[in-house]
């Protein structure tokens, strides 16, 4: 456990919802990562990978949260501070996050470390780094811890250190997290409707695969993993995608130095993703609990205290 974080929020911005909205709507970065190349996948599908790099010895992988991509502010902000830091960088987008939908009916999911292992394989195939460190957000976080833990003992000694943000690691408290009166109104109907929209283009590519009538009446994580999530990746389903595709169970086999930062005021997270005692059983494992931040936020300053605790971890 780090028991004291370093983050304190600005005085006018207080609690966990506008730490969380503000940041997303007003947040702006310049594109880093602007050469882009199409990795082809073994299953006939393709994922699009966004570069900086200039040969340096180090590497870091980015991975985007839910609904995102490799442009966010989050992402190019973080990309920024880690160039200025000494790293070549990789952000990539997940299945059909990309600007152009994927080619098989499956989507991405936030269990899909099959893509980051190919996203990482790749990397340390074309790229001459010696270290290559990890940073996810969101999503982005579980894949990233879930690789990890699941890996363990068979990494590639290239691999260095993970700092992820904001991370749902128990996906069934999240998903009741997110299904309050409040966090529907204000986050659930836009991931919702992004999420209906993607069904709809499968549904043109695969009409006898998705059925488009199950988006009917779907208000909540559950609705839509349960009909779609679920049967689509091969879970039983929602409570079954929830379990196996948790990153929480696996935390403690982490072999590698590691930072989770959750604020206290997440308004995504419920309690199940704090977890305390897998940090203070672990010599790898480190978590920190600022008391403000909000979701994917941390506003303050010039906006990138992400970007400079990574660097801070990373280099430690």
């Amino acid at each position: 456990m780090i028991e004291e974080s370093g983050y304190r929020a600005p005085w006018w911005m207080p609690g966990g919802q506008v730490q969380t909205i503000v940041p997303g709507l007003l947040g702006r970065a310049a594109l880093v990562t602007g050469e882009r190349e199409r990795l082809e996948l073994a299953d006939g599908d393709f994922l699009d990978l966004d570069w900086h790099r200039a040969g340096r010895g180090k590497l870091a992988v980015l991975t985007h949260g839910l609904e995102a991509d490799a442009k966010a502010a989050c992402v190019q902000s973080m990309a920024a501070a880690l160039i200025d830091a000494g790293w070549d960088v990789l952000a990539w987008n997940h299945r059909g996050c990309g600007g152009e939908m994927n080619r098989l009916p499956r989507f991405y999911h936030s269990g899909a470390t099959e893509d980051l292992d190919a996203v990482l394989k790749h990397a340390m195939a074309v790229h001459p780094a010696r270290r290559v460190d990890l940073v996810g957000f969101s999503l982005g976080g579980n894949l990233t811890l879930k690789y990890l833990g699941e890996s363990a003992g068979r990494l590639p000694e290239v691999i260095g250190r993970a700092v992820v943000f904001s991370v749902p690691c128990d996906l069934a408290d999240s998903s009741r997290a997110l299904s309050s009166r409040v966090n529907r109104a204000v986050y659930m109907r836009r991931f919702i409707s992004s999420l209906g929209a993607k069904v709809r283009a499968k549904h043109a590519m695969f009409p006898e695969v998705i059925d488009v009538e199950k988006l009917c009446g779907v208000a909540t994580f559950r609705d839509f993993d349960e009909r779609f999530t679920a049967p689509l990746h091969g879970f039983r389903d929602a409570e079954d995608y929830w379990a196996r595709c948790s990153c929480l169970p696996l935390l403690g086999r982490i072999d590698r130095p590691c930072l989770l930062v959750n604020a206290a005021n997440d308004p995504f997270l419920g309690p199940a993703c704090y977890p305390r005692e897998v940090a203070a059983g672990s010599e790898m494992f480190h978590l920190e609990i600022p008391e403000a931040g909000g979701h994917v936020g941390f506003p303050g300053g010039d906006g990138g205290w992400m970007g400079r605790r990574a660097v801070e971890f990373l280099r430690s």
